[in-house]
């Protein structure tokens, strides 16, 4: 049984967090797994989607339409399946991703709407996952951060943003895109807020770990 666990957001929503806590419970388990995280910026794979982020096809994220641009990360996916993970995949043991297919899914897809923003989601699994022969996620959580926040954290970091976190109105639509995309292919989405503000990386974790329970067969 396959056991290959998605963990996707918007950015600054703790994705990087949830799976180092992920991880540090494997651990004290002593469960077998392969931890990965895309796109892979150190890797050959990646030129053209480093190219793509850092403007060089234009600056806006519009400029490169959805198709060219998710094809860049594609390429970056099936290197990385073929020579790191395929063997892990195939013999059973626990994968965490930090990203996948499913961050096209969310990013790409909000640059449409309609029934182009349809065409495209169809196209881009049976493409990834058919065609190219990469593995879909047993499961897929979605951490939820609200807009506002994502701006905050986002602003807070150091280094240059790409052309992705530069435009405060494209991710609002990644976000709305994406809770579109959670109800309609049965992603688990994870509030990473309430009432009260932001909650905790570990209560987040806590319903995280529950969610993911039944595909890996523990509790």
């Amino acid at each position: 049984m396959h056991k290959f666990i998605v963990m996707e957001g918007t950015d600054g929503s703790g994705k990087s967090t949830q799976i180092d806590l992920l991880c540090r419970r494997f651990d004290s388990m002593g469960l077998k797994y392969k931890r990965l995280r895309f796109p892979r910026y150190d890797q050959p794979s990646s030129a053209l989607l480093k190219m793509y982020l850092a403007g060089d096809f234009g600056e806006q994220a519009d400029s490169v339409n959805p198709y060219a641009a998710s094809v860049f990360f594609s390429v970056d996916r099936f290197a990385s399946f073929r020579t790191d993970w395929q063997e892990a995949y195939e013999a059973g043991e626990i994968i965490i991703s930090d990203r996948y297919t499913t961050s096209n899914a969310v990013h790409q897809a909000s640059k449409l709407s309609g029934s182009e923003r349809e065409k495209f989601l169809d196209w881009l699994f049976d493409f990834e996952y058919r065609l190219l022969e990469l593995p879909a996620p047993d499961k897929v959580l979605f951490l939820d951060m609200p807009a506002e926040e994502t701006f905050k954290l986002i602003d807070k970091r150091h280094g240059a943003a790409d052309i992705h976190e530069k435009d405060h109105a494209y991710l609002q639509r990644c976000r709305e895109n994406a809770l579109d995309i959670c109800r309609r292919y049965g992603w688990d989405k994870i509030d990473c807020a309430g009432p009260q503000g932001l909650r905790t990386p570990e209560e987040i974790n806590r319903e995280v770990f529950e969610k993911i329970g039944q595909v890996l067969q523990i509790g």
